[in-house]
């Protein structure tokens, strides 16, 4: 069974049921069979953009997160101090902070990254579009 963890942008876009998601990644995410993961990292960074006005969910991410990640089944992944630490041996392809623990998270937990991002390519973990 293949295990997702969201990245930040696919999730919000798979909750809005935006035309920018997919085909494939909605089918994955809708699939009741794949584990769907959301990282508390992708929360934050959504909490960060929301209160410097670069995301509108039309209320507090305090409200909105929680309530349509149980609504659509979806586990939080925690940070782990080993995920972490993994990211200082990560090259230094990409420099988003989130997207960089988001690798190291799919990599020590065996995840499937669903995002459109190509960037994840460069550090060998699964990424599905």
């Amino acid at each position: 069974m293949t295990h997702l963890l969201l990245d930040s942008h696919a999730m919000l876009w798979f909750f809005w049921d935006d035309s920018r998601l997919s085909t494939r990644a909605k089918a994955l995410i809708e699939d009741s069979d794949k584990r769907k993961l959301v990282s508390i990292v992708s929360c934050w960074e959504i909490a960060i953009k929301v209160g410097l006005g670069k995301i509108d969910l039309g209320e507090s991410s305090r409200s909105f997160l929680p309530r349509e990640i149980a609504h659509n089944n979806f586990e939080l992944l925690p940070i782990s101090l080993d995920h972490a630490t993994m990211v200082e041996g990560l090259a230094p392809h990409h420099r988003d902070p989130f997207d960089r623990l988001l690798i190291v998270q799919a990599m020590a937990e065996g995840l499937s990254i669903v995002g459109a991002d190509a960037v994840f390519d460069q550090y060998g973990v699964a990424r599905l579009w």
